[in-house]
This record gives C-alpha cells, sequence and structure tokens, in this order.
C-alpha cells in the first residue's frame, strides 16, 4: 500500500470519526419521539426497497456460493447471509419493535440527598460513539444502527466484505431514512485499513463490539485501547439430567441443534446423566441423524449408540453447523466441571424436574445465560424482550448476555445545589451531610 492512500485511510476516517462524536453528542439532547420517528422512517424505508435489498443480497448470495464450492465458505456462512422476502419484513419489524421499547435515556437510577436543597442523581445517558464490526448476517447492520439511534449514540458499522452489497443498500436506506439526525450518526466502513484506523481513536470512539471468530476478536482485543464488548465463541451445552422428562429432554435437545445450527446460541455439546443414556441417547440419535446432524461421542456414549469418536478438540470447537458432540457424564457436578472447562461463557442449560440439580448447575455454571429447561436458542435479544441486540457479551463488566438498549447506555451524576460549597462540610464547625434516599424522586433540568 502507498504512504499516500494510507494518509488519504487515515484523514477519511479521523474525519469519519469526528462526524460521529459531533453526532453522538447532538443526537443525546434528541427526545424520544424524534428517535422514534426516525426508526419508523427506517423500518418503512426498508420495506420501500425490499426489491433492491434482495437483488443486492443475491448478489452477495451468488458470490458466496461460489467461494463455499471453492471451499472458502461454510455452508453456514452462506445460510447466515441469505435474505428473502420474510426476512425483509423480519428486519422491518424489528425496527419497530425497537422504537416500541422504553426509552433507555434519562431514568433516574438512583437519587440521594446530601443536605436540604443539595440532591444527587445518577442518570441514564448514551455511550457516545460505537464501532462495530460484525458478521455476514446483513440483518445485523439493521439491528445494531436501530439499537444505537434508540439509544441516542453514534455508531461506526463494518460488515464483512461477504454482505457487502446487501450492507450498502441497507445503509443507504437507513441514512435516507434519517436525514433529518444530526450528519454522521451512523457510518458504513468497508476497508480492513478502516477498522484499523479506527481502533487507534481512542479519544473519539467508546465501544467497540466486534462479532466474529475468536481470532478476529482477539485481534480487536490486543490492537485497542478502546474497550471491547462482546464474545468469541459460542460453546454451548444441555445437560439431561437423571431426574429430567426425557420426551422434554430430547425435544430441547434436537431444537438447540436443528432449528438453527449457524448461530452462537446453538448448543455443541449434549451431556447426559449416565443413568438415562441407554434409554435416552438411542432415539435421539436416530432423530438427529434423520436430520442429517453429524455426530460425535465420547468412550461412554459409543457404548450405547454408534457415533464416530469424539476427541479431545471437539469439547472446545464451535461447529456452527448440523455437528453435535456428545458425553455420558457422572453426575450434574461432572457435567458442571465439563462446561466451565470447555464453555465460552454464551448459554447453557439443563434439563431436570429436579429443583436442587437445576440450582446447581445454574449457579454452579460460569455462564452470561442459564436456562433450566428450555432451548440455548432462547438466548437471543429479540426473545428476551430487548427489541434486538447489538452482539453477545460474555464478560463480566458494564453488559452481560444478549446487548440491547441498556447494554448501550451508561450514566452520569446531576447535582442540583442552592450555591453549595465545600467549605461548610469540611473543618472544625462542619455542617454534617444527610445522605437521605429520595425514593422515587426524578431528575428534571433545573432540578427540583
Amino acid at each position: 500500500m502507498s504512504e499516500s492512500h494510507t494518509t488519504d485511510v487515515e484523514a477519511d476516517t479521523d474525519e469519519l470519526a469526528r462526524r460521529a462524536e459531533s453526532a453522538a453528542l447532538r443526537l443525546a439532547n434528541a427526545d424520544e419521539a424524534t428517535r422514534n420517528e426516525a426508526l419508523r422512517s427506517i423500518a418503512d424505508a426498508i420495506r420501500e426497497r425490499e426489491a433492491e435489498i434482495l437483488e443486492a443480497n443475491a448478489v452477495d448470495v451468488e458470490e458466496a456460493e461460489a467461494m463455499l464450492a471453492d471451499g472458502e465458505y461454510t455452508q453456514a456462512l452462506v445460510d447466515r447471509l441469505k435474505l428473502d422476502e420474510t426476512k425483509v419484513e423480519e428486519i422491518a419489524s424489528m425496527v419497530e419493535s425497537v422504537a416500541a421499547q422504553d426509552d433507555p435515556l434519562g431514568e433516574t437510577l438512583a437519587a440521594r440527598e446530601l443536605d436540604e436543597n443539595l440532591e444527587l442523581y445518577r442518570v441514564a445517558v448514551p455511550i457516545g460513539v460505537v464501532a462495530t464490526v460484525f458478521e455476514s448476517r446483513p440483518d445485523a447492520l439493521v439491528q445494531i444502527a436501530a439499537l444505537a439511534l434508540k439509544s441516542g449514540n453514534a455508531v461506526v458499522l463494518k460488515g464483512g466484505s461477504e454482505a457487502s452489497e446487501s450492507n450498502r443498500v441497507l445503509y443507504e436506506a437507513i441514512v435516507e431514512a434519517t436525514a433529518d439526525l444530526p450528519d454522521g450518526w451512523a457510518a458504513l466502513i468497508e476497508a480492513h485499513e478502516e477498522v484499523d484506523r479506527l481502533l487507534e481513536l481512542d479519544d473519539r470512539v467508546d465501544l467497540v463490539m466486534p462479532r466474529g471468530s475468536s481470532e478476529f476478536v482477539s485481534y480487536i482485543q490486543e490492537n485497542t485501547q478502546i474497550p471491547v464488548l462482546g464474545h468469541t465463541e459460542g460453546i454451548c451445552h444441555v445437560y439431561v439430567d437423571a431426574d429430567a422428562d426425557l420426551e422434554m429432554a430430547a425435544d430441547v435437545a434436537f431444537d438447540a441443534k436443528v432449528q438453527y445450527p449457524a448461530v452462537c446460541n446453538a448448543v455443541e455439546t449434549l451431556l447426559v446423566h449416565e443413568s438415562v443414556a441407554e434409554t435416552f441417547l438411542p432415539d435421539l440419535v436416530a432423530r438427529y441423524e434423520d436430520a442429517g446432524v453429524e455426530l460425535r461421542g465420547d468412550e461412554r456414549t459409543r457404548e450405547v449408540v454408534d457415533v464416530d469418536p469424539a476427541t479431545e478438540e471437539d469439547w472446545d470447537t464451535e461447529y456452527g453447523d448440523l455437528e453435535l458432540s456428545i458425553k455420558v457424564v457422572d453426575d450434574a457436578y461432572d457435567a458442571i466441571d465439563h462446561v466451565n472447562e470447555h464453555g465460552s461463557k454464551h448459554t447453557e442449560s439443563v434439563i431436570t424436574e429436579d429443583s436442587e440439580t437445576a440450582e446447581a448447575f445454574m449457579t454452579g455454571v460460569d455462564a452470561a445465560s442459564v436456562f433450566h429447561n428450555a432451548s440455548t436458542r432462547f438466548a437471543d435479544g429479540y426473545r428476551y424482550g430487548l427489541g434486538a441486540e447489538v452482539g453477545i457479551s460474555t464478560g463480566k463488566i458494564h453488559a452481560r448476555g444478549p446487548v440491547g438498549l441498556e447494554g448501550l447506555t451508561t450514566y452520569k451524576y446531576y447535582l442540583e445545589g442552592d450555591g453549595h460549597l465545600v467549605a461548610s462540610y469540611s473543618g472544625e464547625d462542619a455542617l454534617p451531610f444527610t445522605h437521605r434516599e429520595l425514593d422515587g424522586a426524578e431528575w428534571t433540568p433545573g432540578g427540583r
């Protein structure tokens, strides 16, 4: 790459980030009605441009299928990429569901009187400028933009090259539909050089949310001082306990793998209590095989059913496809140990009718989401009632699990006084603080 090209990329990215920062400060002051109206305009624009969106997506899919034939892409990636009329309507409806969510901004999270007429409020505010780098799903671009807008954040979007045509059309629809909002509130970048430059701009970008492979997320974390919120892999488990309803367990385990295997909340390893393995596994394995699932198992599993042997590598693999590993365990605590050793802290599920076992598993497993008698596929912002999600966070700081509107906010402290001085509260005749909680109090501009 020439030096002049590098300089141009840096200058363009710097200007993009500057505009985003300026837009974020103004968008933070846009009222809820303005933000909701803009979201509804985005939904309308997506419906109006359905044919154009599908035409662009067909180009992406055709190129991806050629890469699949050459062995460079997986079928799971191609599946995530495809749009149809139903999916476009789902995208538009998702934007409207975000608009229907409660306003995450301006909420008084805590209020305390420090002294008479000296009151402290902790109030929800936007994070600022959020940069996202995401995988092949074009709907991710719209989800992220919608959540950023509703929460008053500017957003820089970088989708995968495999979805570039789809992303451009969707981005154009969003920008045109929100022409009345601060210029630069949403930006699209496409070159890797732009990402690298963006990661250097910790003075302008407040949060990075990568969605992709573990290697990619690690690259982001290692090459920026900007806080990074995201997850690397979705190695999820379903544990079938000795006291499980086995018919329920079979349905849940099947749904968790087969309903949509290409996503990060699909199950990759099935754990089965030794006392029910002989009863439970044969019928389920036949059901999996009928659905085209490629199965692997440990030695105890293979004593019960005829499947390929699992290796140590399998326990640490996110297949993202119709593949599943099975392990027979001694008890719930053996299952917990396996999950904590090999899981990715994403989503885990226990199937049991015993409440003590359920509690032991749910409190003992280290994951952002832990379910009882439910498919791991429920780990999703829309299904959680968040409207949509920017991504899944497996970390423990700020936001965890599906990151929706609340995860895109932080808070400020507002202090309302009446000429109060710190000097009055120090020294020999210092006034005392009351530190009285103001239950139900709401901050309003200008104070009481």
